[in-house]
């Protein structure tokens, strides 16, 4: 069965962190990115951003993207949940890339035909009002000291999870 799988990366703050999506998402033949909230996307038809602005966010993602910005379906949103229902509505499971306490464990999880990756911020995580609108948190279990992975990591991990693993 060849699914269909989406990245939607709400609130990233780097750069390099979505030209490094962007190329994995090449790689396992991810079917769109969706950019949304503050997270910086390369230059867009009808870009309302400043030209300096959108010139820098395009050379950052350029340089661990390595063209892979022009192969990818890759979209800006401003609003998460916008993108989240319109998903929904299309019948995609929108999971979220998290740890919570009702995480499940990435290994365990049944991958559906149709599934919505959603990264939060390198930092911060996903925040509280785009949880509630997800039907599930898939969690990567941790074995060191650290307490989480790199978001473009963990994208790989679930990534190669829900192409091949289940």
């Amino acid at each position: 069965m060849q699914r269909k799988i989406v990245i939607i990366a709400n609130n990233l703050r780097s750069a390099h962190n979505v030209g490094s999506l962007l190329r994995t998402a090449d790689g396992i033949g991810v079917e769109r990115i969706y950019l949304t909230g503050y997270t910086p996307y390369p230059i867009a038809p009808q870009d309302k951003r400043l030209p300096h602005i959108a010139q820098r966010a395009e050379k950052l993602i350029a340089k661990t993207a390595l063209g892979a910005e022009h192969t990818v379906r890759w979209h800006h949103e401003d609003s998460v949940a916008d993108v989240i229902t319109t998903l929904k509505q299309d019948g995609y499971a929108v999971c979220a890339l998290e740890q919570a306490e009702t995480a499940i464990e990435i290994a365990k999880y049944h991958v559906p035909k149709k599934i919505a990756l959603i990264l939060g911020n390198e930092v911060a995580g996903i925040d509280q009002q785009t949880l509630a609108l997800v039907d599930t948190c898939l969690e990567i279990p941790m074995f060191g000291g650290k307490e989480s992975y790199n978001v473009t990591q963990a994208t790989a991990m679930a990534l190669y999870h829900c192409r091949f693993m289940s």
